[in-house]
């Protein structure tokens, strides 16, 4: 189930909130709304992107964004449990008793690699189909990522330029001392818009999709590792414990003991 991420919400809401405050407490905010800035910073700098990336490349990351959003990965330690659970059924009823709860999985990656070790695949295959999936699924992410770093690294560039632009013209108009001053300030705007473009919205959205792509490798190698353990017919506690080395060590569990892991296999005999 997809579920919104709030501390990107949050993050963009404050520094919003936060520079608007700022604004409206130093002055008269309507002097930092400036449209030909606004086409100089923003249209160039896409513009820019444009050039640097493919037409379907750009159309996607739109698609792609939303993930910095919203969520639907699944729970580490729920994906620990539930293959705890299919390997036990695995041991009791068979592989192939499996089939159902490929069918049910929302993961496409997860009920694949189900689906292919209920079809009887070798190890081997079923483990260099998965890795061939995430290693496009990678490249697909440094794509997304990729876009916005470069957006990000060219917005000061253009309010660079914008502010040359505003430079030249504030030059050609000596002769009228008097709107020199508001000149200056209209050629200053567009370095603001570059920076905030920048360090508040792209480079900060690049960092959260670098993010959400480790996490979801991460739980895609786990899923990798659990189902060839489970075709190997590994014991379920063990199995659990071989996926908890995934985590960080604040939420691991500790390790099933050699007489729990005996237990185990006694229970398992018996059933």
């Amino acid at each position: 189930m997809r579920r919104i991420d709030y501390m990107t919400v949050a993050g963009i809401i404050a520094g919003i909130g936060l520079m608007g405050g700022a604004l409206v407490m130093g002055g008269n905010p309507k002097l930092f709304l400036n449209v030909p800035s606004l086409m100089v910073t923003v249209g160039g700098s896409f513009a820019a992107v444009l050039i640097n990336f493919s037409f379907q490349d750009v159309k996607n990351v739109f698609g792609t964004v939303k993930q910095a959003f919203t969520t639907d990965l699944m729970d580490p330690e729920e994906l620990i449990e539930l293959f705890g659970e299919l390997a036990r059924k695995a041991r009791r009823e068979g592989l192939l008793a499996l089939e159902d709860d490929a069918n049910r999985l929302d993961d496409p990656f997860f009920s694949k690699g189900i689906q292919m070790m209920v079809d009887a695949m070798e190890p081997e295959m079923i483990r260099e189909i998965l890795e061939t999936d995430m290693a496009y699924m990678a490249r697909r992410h440094e794509i997304g990522q990729g876009i916005f770093k470069t957006w990000g690294n060219l917005a000061p560039s253009f309010g660079l330029i914008g502010t040359l632009i505003g430079l030249v013209q504030m030059l050609a108009k000596l002769d009228k001392p008097e709107t020199l001053g508001s000149s200056m300030a209209l050629a200053l705007i567009t370095t603001f818009y570059g920076a905030i473009m920048a360090y508040m919205i792209f480079i900060p959205l690049a960092g959260k999709l670098g993010l959400r792509s480790e996490q979801e490798m991460m739980l895609h190698q786990m899923m990798l590792e659990g189902i060839i353990s489970i075709q190997s017919g590994v014991n379920p506690r063990i199995l659990e414990e071989r996926l908890r080395s995934f985590l960080a060590p604040k939420p691991r569990r500790q390790p099933a003991s050699e007489a729990e892991i005996a237990q185990e296999e006694v229970f398992r005999q018996r059933t």
